[in-house]
């Protein structure tokens, strides 16, 4: 352990305990008062509003709802840390006294329940706590600390719209960027590797077209439907048969549409389907895979029409900068313990968060944080029932509040701390 390291990171931390009442209340306000992507207005304005009365500068409506904040503490390294900050159009059903009561109307006109489904009401409270904290602590650090407040990751939308927006041209280069989640885990644990950590991911829509006719002709039918269902299942072969069992891919159809009745045969029918990978070059197989059998199984049916398939989004694969990984966990080894801080494998979920380092050609790293009462996911691992507790995007997914909260501030002062005392 860096023992000048390690004492630097206290000056900054001591006055956490009397902060976390003030955390915790703008946590349950958050969670609240969820917003869809790319509508995150009051949680913007309250990062901003936080960001101003710390004493940073503050710039709004990057990439239309994204918020940035500056504090330039002398000569020193760049640090950017990321918080995301949407919810999800998820009904909440934690029976939690300050559940998500909010119904909003999202992108297609309809009305839709929101929930901080996936925990990012806690990424915006942890990335406050931490740029106060650095603050009220400025005679222990030297740099420019970037706090980065995200829109719209669940959409894979909000690092690239404020990249688009300029990000890079109206900001300081950072030396590292920075970026964590809340995951299931032993709260207060720390998870991580270095390489991929998080998967890349693909979402497709496959529109289908046939020829519609009664029921009772089906002689005179091209069946989309049959044709749907020949090509879900023709689909789970790529991964079975065309990807080996060294290589990790998932290829996931989550929406199959198709009629309205059940003696009318449809003109056409809709499938929607995933994709998540670690590697460029397995990626690249599966979506040629993907394309091949579609175009394939239309003809075989005689379909009128090729079929249209088209990107709905995409998630780019996060990598962790080997060395900074290295400088990120000893840090937290340092500070948390051997204990609490542990390697894990890379996750099939998917993140935005790599498009910062990657396009901005700096080093990344991003962990997790345990968000999982530490005595049930004990019993639960114990009878081989981890799968029951709700995973993040869950209804009933809600972070136990302590040591929830103060881990996640922690590790981000931590991880900063690993630059800005080096």
């Amino acid at each position: 352990m860096n023992i000048a390291r390690s004492t630097a990171v206290q000056p900054v931390l001591a006055n956490l305990d009397g902060l976390l009442p003030e955390l915790e209340s703008l946590y349950k306000d958050i969670h609240a008062h969820p917003e869809l992507s790319m509508q995150e207005t009051r949680t913007a304005a309250l990062a901003a509003e936080r960001l101003r009365t710390a004493g940073y500068e503050v710039t709004t409506g990057i990439g239309k709802t994204g918020v940035v904040g500056l504090m330039r503490n002398g000569d020193g390294p760049t640090v950017m840390l990321r918080a995301d900050m949407d919810a999800l159009p998820v009904e909440e059903a934690t029976g939690a006294p300050y559940a998500s009561k909010v119904k909003a109307t999202d992108d297609e006109g309809k009305s839709v329940p929101v929930m901080h489904a996936c925990g990012h009401d806690m990424h915006v409270t942890w990335l406050i706590g931490a740029t106060t904290l650095l603050a009220k602590a400025r005679s222990a650090w030297q740099g420019t600390l970037m706090a980065v407040f995200q829109p719209a990751e669940e959409t894979a939308q909000g690092a690239q719209a404020m990249i688009d927006d300029g990000l890079f041209q109206r900001f300081p280069k950072p030396d590292v960027v920075l970026g964590q989640h809340v995951m299931v885990g032993p709260a207060g644990t720390i998870g991580g590797r270095t390489g991929a950590i998080t998967s890349a991911a693909d979402s497709l829509q496959i529109r289908l077209f046939g020829r519609g006719a009664h029921g009772s002709m089906p002689q005179a039918s091209i069946d989309p439907v049959v044709m749907a269902a020949a090509l879900v299942l023709r689909l789970q072969t790529i991964v079975s048969r065309e990807i080996s069992p060294a290589e990790a891919a998932v290829v996931t159809v989550g929406a199959l549409q198709a009629g309205t009745k059940e003696n009318v045969i449809p003109d056409e029918a809709l499938i929607k389907l995933n994709v998540r990978t670690f590697d460029p070059g397995v990626r690249a197989r599966v979506l040629a895979a993907i394309e091949r059998i579609v175009k394939a199984e239309a003809a075989a049916s005689g379909a009128p029409r090729a079929p249209e398939i088209t990107p709905l989004d995409r998630y780019p694969l996060v990598t962790n900068d080997l060395e900074a990984t290295r400088r990120v966990v000893a840090a937290f080894r340092g500070h948390f313990g051997e204990k609490r801080v542990r390697e894990t494998g890379p996750a099939s979920a998917s993140e935005d968060f790599g498009s910062f380092g990657a396009e901005w050609h700096a080093p990344s790293v991003f962990w997790f944080v345990g968000g999982t009462d530490a005595d049930a996911y004990s019993k639960a691992k114990a009878a081989n029932r981890l799968n029951e507790i709700p995973t993040n995007h869950n209804p009933r997914f809600l972070p136990v509040m302590h040591p929830t909260l103060e881990s996640g501030v922690e590790a981000l002062v931590v991880a900063s701390q690993a630059w800005f005392s080096a």
